[in-house]
């Protein structure tokens, strides 16, 4: 199969110094994407900083897409970025998760039509996530020591581990690979959800119901989680509700989503 044009979309909100450790992971990697594009849910300029001092360290040229914080829209700065994406292939990064130098490599292999990616994550302690640094920080050792959890999760070990499946367990929107296409199909994320939680469980599902199903894969596509205090969850129960609507329905399409950022797709 063709090796697909990636385009790696990171979003962010007010956490500059986990950027920069990401951007950094980026910018080391074996193959880098065809192209980077930065989905700011309203950071303040201090992101912005931390982008142009960057800039020229990225092996792709950075697009940053942002919106006036408004509370938590990061289905619809995500939406905008898919929209503008160039690539047919979509890989969904956050602003918090350090990607192994091979991890676009990995996504890029594990791409095939008819189904879609979903890769794991590790997780440094919070403590100790301001002296982790990509490349230089191997997890393993920090695991040894204490600063790592998540080892199954964060190693890149000699053969992947891969289950094909369409379940509810571990769709999680920090770590994704899918077609562009099947994207449009769906209508992307859906802007309904406001407040953090249960936005790419939403897609993972409406992906399932248009047919696709899932690579789930430990010890590929690794990311490193810099854990961080956890924000607001007030509108998670709203949130379940809409998720109960989507499987309940089997909704494929959500009404207010990609097609709104869409010009002549």
């Amino acid at each position: 199969m063709a090796i697909p044009n990636i385009s790696l979309i990171i979003s962010t909100y007010n956490r500059p110094g986990a950027l920069s450790k990401v951007l950094t992971g980026v910018a080391e990697q074996v193959m880098p994407p065809k192209e980077l594009i930065l989905a700011d849910d309203g950071s303040d300029e201090l992101t912005r900083e931390v982008v142009q001092k960057l800039t020229v360290q990225l092996p792709s040229s950075l697009r940053h897409f942002w919106h006036k914080d408004s509370g938590f829209r990061k289905t619809k700065i995500l939406n905008q970025a898919i929209a503008e994406a160039r690539g047919d292939y979509i890989v969904l990064l956050d602003g918090d998760c350090v990607p192994h130098r091979r991890f676009i490599a990995d996504h890029s292999q594990l791409a095939e039509s008819g189904w879609w990616v979903q890769g794991r994550r590790s997780f440094i302690r919070e403590q100790f996530s301001p002296s982790f640094q990509p490349s230089r920080s191997g997890f393993f050792n920090w695991w040894l020591r204490g600063r790592a959890s998540g080892l199954f999760k964060g190693v890149r070990w000699p053969m992947p581990f891969m289950r094909h499946d369409q379940a509810q367990r571990g769709i999680i929107g920090c770590n994704m690979g899918m077609w562009r296409a099947d994207l449009i199909e769906v209508n992307g994320f859906d802007e309904e959800y406001e407040g953090w939680g249960l936005e790419d469980s939403d897609l993972g599902n409406r992906l399932y119901h248009m047919g696709r199903h899932r690579k789930l894969v430990y010890g590929r596509a690794i990311i490193h989680h810099l854990n961080h205090r956890e924000i607001s969850r007030d509108e998670l129960p709203s949130n379940h509700g809409r998720l109960l609507t989507t499987l309940k329905e089997r909704r494929v399409k959500c009404a207010r989503g990609l097609d709104q950022h869409l010009n002549g797709d």
